[in-house]
């Protein structure tokens, strides 16, 4: 308590040399909205009577952050006592420096159901826009922002019914190590079966080099202007998701260098953040902050691809909607180029439609409509520029607007050793990089930084050689491919948790290896009854010269938008010239065999609907089976060219590669598997047909950027062998501990371990132990040596039942937790028991159902298993964790001689749940003397106002300080606690018992 208590007082002392002032007055609700008073009055130059005062308290205090937070930063209307308008703002909102910033701690907020205290808290003109919470010891970071997401969601906190409402920051520091994230509403830490977390940041300086101490943050990240220009400038609301973001320090860095290089017009510049580092936000929050500079004219931000044309315009909008409209056409993109409305200053074009538009030959004469236009200072933005910006397109656009300042983004920039275009200049020929174009590097995060940060995942590389007699660039025989393919793909995605893309060197090979995939699964189906066969889609552009020939008006749109969707498809766009109809007829097949799995309606015709549909499929996979069964997902989708650049899902996590790549085309294609989702996806996955390791370590060479040492380790996870000697030792590790208990290293002893230490110590060393087999089960390039290795090291049943004995120690202390509260043994309370480790996206509510079925049928197939083999796998998966029990007494309640199809078993579970359910609520009636039917009808009557009337509902419970939204009426425990207090809350109403309670 003391490092606690000694760490605040620092922190104090150091706003306040930072003319931050100290308000040790302000300790409770009352102190806090009458400093607000005061403050709101000498900003709007205005005194309020009390009962205004009241009237403005209660219009500003939103229930919704995200609604406060666009009520911060707008001006505002009040109608006075004496019918007079006030037109006020909350904070200066011009100049976020000239507020007034103070510090308060220990605050108290007694709202009607609670009494919650802060530790520091920064007011901006009285306001609360930062809450810090300083923690002792080395505590998880996970752990502590759950810490503060749990207390900011008990019932009735204050965060939705008084000024906190406006927090804006959450900061967490225990000292040495320090993490900021943005308030939203419905905010958790999911630690179960599908953990999801909020984003959360680390401070770094401009060469990413990081900020944790507390002294060295605060002095950074909280001087006055500073913070009021993070949360004016830095923070992005959403509006589509209602939802608000922080810029992480990289993106400030870019922005801002922009911003300078455009105030002090010093030419042109390119960023280079890699492939997955949220360069859209970057880019969109760069674009808006010039639509408010008078010397600019247009901001055009230019895309090379009619797909990325509508995925930046969708994200830009989603940021802020309406902020940039449809180019349907290259006339709409000149009337808006020409237009002086404020809505048409950014653009969103594709540098296809700007290269028309500056054609002076074109029909239409663009170029000479845009001609006043031409010595304006126009700002452009390029997105990709390492594919867009080197051809006529560029010199144009330089051509004819001398004034223009150039900006390009790139994951993947041109140097001399990866470049293609070449110029001449008299006799000499040379090749022209990213630098050539655009000057300059403004600044720099590579995907080593991003590595190094867990902003994107490493990758895993699995060379597969076909014969041992294979060379480097030789190619597999396609039949090996697809049975190498089908042979390791459960284990490369998790048992088909993500998904995958097959890279083909042409749209021959694409149909050729689509027809094959169908003809090798039909055989291993006929062969093997319970195969369950990959959904397999294919995508290529069709001949666009094919759809134009069908002359009416919207085949030629078609056709267009297809030329147009080709422009960056290299290879697609040569091959469709040889053969066309027999690419045609093949493309209309795969489009067919969609639409019979699916069940969709896409045409050739419609090419652009079907290849969002395939996107769509390729992102949703993140839903469960149960949500979203496994026929609706794409296991694998062949392409040649599409889905290799600009496409970002967290659920694709492998690509199969049969086509040569090299340098920023490599990259590229690879970064399309390291998105980063939780600790199920380790690393992106890489299966290489045409042994290109060389092309690889050239690529990582060459794009490591300053790194410094060997970058292919920082790149690369750990070789099998490593990763099994790590796991070797973690299970002697494991071993040891249980000695020292004095106890044989076997899963059933682990409920003979004594004491809080001891079990708090296994949970953390199998956790080690589970972490290193996913990332082992996960490797596609284990040979059987090793796979038997790694069964010797701790054979499967006895992990299993590992699993078990830890998931159900771990639910222990949940509930000790959750009976105790801040009760709870420190040590218990900083466990972090990372649940969606011991997930299974295979053993789900379907698979343990079928499972029951295959074992209780008198019919051959190799998924038989006992009752007891079948509750064991029950109970080592937590994603069924809130079935298991009922599951569990369920399948020992069954005859397993029956022979029960799935259904029957289905509804024999719900109706063995509902009589369960029935007797438990009878036996609580009994208890407390209340009549069954009353509590029943008081339970559907809670049920249905927790579905639609959820903010009625917290009111009703937050007397009980019960997390009712996150946990079913129907657990007894919480029932237990509910009874009573409801007697007391229905005391003096006329009712007959709890029925008619409101």
């Amino acid at each position: 308590m003391y490092k606690e208590y000694h760490t605040e007082g620092n922190l104090i002392k150091q706003l306040i040399d930072l003319k931050y002032v100290y308000r040790p007055d302000i300790i409770d609700r009352k102190t806090l909205e009458q400093n607000f008073k005061t403050k709101f009055e000498e900003l709007n130059r205005v005194r309020l009577s009390e009962s205004e005062f009241l009237r403005l308290r209660e219009d500003i205090i939103k229930s919704d952050v995200f609604e406060a937070s666009k009520f911060l930063r707008e001006k505002q209307y009040f109608l006075r006592e004496d019918g007079t308008p006030l037109h006020y703002t909350l904070v200066n909102i011009k100049d976020w420096c000239k507020n007034d910033f103070e510090i308060i701690n220990q605050l108290r907020i007694n709202t009607e159901n609670s009494f919650q205290r802060y530790d520091v808290i920064l007011l901006i003109n009285g306001l609360p826009m930062v809450q810090i919470e300083l923690k002792k010891g080395d505590i998880s970071h996970r752990k502590a922002m759950q810490q503060i997401v749990d207390y900011k969601n008990e019932p009735g906190n204050g965060y939705a019914n008084s000024l906190l409402c406006f927090i804006q920051l959450f900061i967490v520091s225990n000292g040495t190590r320090t993490l900021y994230f943005a308030n939203n509403k419905n905010q958790h830490f999911a630690f179960n079966a599908d953990e999801q977390f909020l984003p959360v940041y680390e401070l770094a300086d401009i060469k990413n080099n990081k900020i944790n101490h507390l002294k060295d943050f605060t002095d950074k990240f909280l001087p006055k202007c500073t913070l009021g220009e993070m949360i004016s400038k830095y923070m992005v609301l959403v509006q589509s998701e209602q939802k608000i973001l922080v810029m992480r320090p990289y993106q400030i860095y870019a922005v801002k260098a922009i911003v300078d290089c455009i105030n002090d017009n010093r030419g042109n510049g390119y960023i280079w953040h890699t492939t997955g580092s949220g360069k859209t936000l970057t880019s969109f929050k760069a674009s808006t902050l010039l639509k408010n500079n008078p010397e600019i004219e247009k901001c055009l931000f230019v895309v090379d691809r009619k797909d990325l044309d509508r995925q930046t315009r969708e994200e830009f909008n989603k940021f802020q909607e309406g902020s940039v409209e449809e180019n349907t056409n290259t006339e709409t993109l000149v009337r808006r180029l020409l237009s002086t409305d404020y809505a048409d200053k950014v653009i969103v074009t594709t540098i296809q439609k700007l290269g028309l538009a500056l054609d002076g030959t074109y029909k239409k004469n663009y170029k000479e409509r845009l001609e006043p236009l031409s010595k304006k200072r126009i700002v452009f933005i390029f997105d990709e520029c390492h594919r867009s910006q080197f051809g006529d397109n560029h010199k144009a656009i330089k051509e004819f607007f001398p004034n223009a300042q150039l900006f390009g983004f790139t994951g993947t920039p041109i140097f001399p050793d990866n470049a293609t275009y070449k110029i001449r200049e008299g006799e000499y020929e040379t090749y022209k990089t990213t630098k050539d174009i655009f000057d300059k590097s403004l600044h720099e995060y590579t995907i080593t930084h991003a590595i190094e940060d867990k902003n994107v995942l490493r990758f895993h590389i699995d060379y597969f050689k076909g014969s041992q007699n294979a060379k480097p660039g030789e190619t597999v025989a396609q039949q090996a491919v697809v049975e190498a393919i089908i042979d390791k793909h459960n284990a490369a995605t998790n048992e088909r948790k993500f998904n995958a893309v097959l890279a083909t060197a042409s749209i021959n090979n694409a149909i050729e290896y689509y027809r094959l995939f169908k003809k090798v699964q039909k055989k291993k189906q006929e062969d093997d009854i319970d195969y369950v066969p990959l959904n397999i889609a294919c995508v290529f552009s069709p001949p666009s010269q094919l759809i134009a020939q069908q002359g009416d008006q919207q085949s030629q749109k078609n056709a267009a938008d297809i030329k147009q969707l080709q422009e960056d498809l290299a290879q697609e766009r040569e091959d469709n010239k040889k053969n066309p109809e027999e690419k045609k007829q093949a493309l209309m097949e795969i489009i067919a065999d969609y639409n019979d799995q699916f069940g969709t309606n896409h045409t050739i015709n419609e090419f652009d609907l079907y290849y969002q549909d395939v996107q769509s499929r390729i992102k949703n996979q993140k839903y469960s089976n149960k949500d979203y069964p496994h026929k609706n997902k794409i296991d694998i989708t062949i392409v040649v060219d599409m889905l290799l650049t600009g496409f970002d899902s967290k659920y694709l996590n492998t690509l199969y590669v049969d086509k040569d790549l090299k340098y920023h085309g490599l990259i590229q294609a690879f970064s399309r598997t390291n998105r980063v989702l939780n600790d199920t996806k380790p690393y992106g996955n890489i299966l290489d047909f045409r042994f290109q390791q060389e092309a690889v370590n050239q690529a990582i060479s060459l794009f490591s950027g300053e790194s410094g040492g060997n970058p292919s380790e920082i790149w690369l996870v750990e070789p099998a062998p490593v990763v099994i000697d790590k796991f070797k030792k973690a299970v002697e590790a494991l071993g040891i501990f249980m000695q020292e208990q004095n106890l044989v290293s076997e899963p059933q002893e682990v409920y003979n371990l004594k004491g809080d230490a001891a079990k708090i110590t296994f949970v953390k060393n199998f956790k080690e132990v589970q972490r290193l087999k996913t990332q082992l089960d996960q490797y596609t390039d284990l040979n059987e040596e090793q796979k038997s290795k790694i069964e010797a090291i701790l054979p499967n049943d006895t992990f299993q039942e590992f699993r078990s004995s830890y998931i159900e120690t771990a639910r222990q202390f949940q509930e000790r937790q959750r009976k105790e509260g801040e009760n709870t043994p420190h040590e218990i309370q900083q466990l972090d028991f990372e649940f969606v480790l011991f997930a299974s996206a295979l053993i789900d509510y379907d698979y343990i159902m079928n499972l029951v079925a295959d074992s209780t049928q008198q019919k051959p197939t190799k998924h038989k298993m006992t009752k007891s083999q079948i509750i064991s796998l029950l109970k080592s998966n937590s994603n069924l964790m809130d079935e298991e029990e009922d599951l569990t007494e369920y399948i020992n309640s069954l005859d397993w001689e029956s022979g029960q199809d799935v259904e029957t078993l289905r509804k024999g579970y719900d109706t063995f749940k509902d009589d369960k359910y029935n007797k438990e609520i009878a036996s609580i009636a009994n208890k407390h003397g209340i009549q069954t039917a009353d509590l029943k009808k008081f339970i559907d009557k809670i049920m249905s106002r927790m579905i639609f009337d959820g903010e009625k509902l917290t009111d009703l419970l937050a007397p009980l300080n019960l997390n009712w939204k996150e946990r079913r009426v129907r657990e007894l425990a919480l029932m237990e606690d509910l009874v009573p207090q409801l007697k007391k809350l229905a005391q003096g109403r006329e009712i007959s018992g709890l029925a008619a309670y409101e």
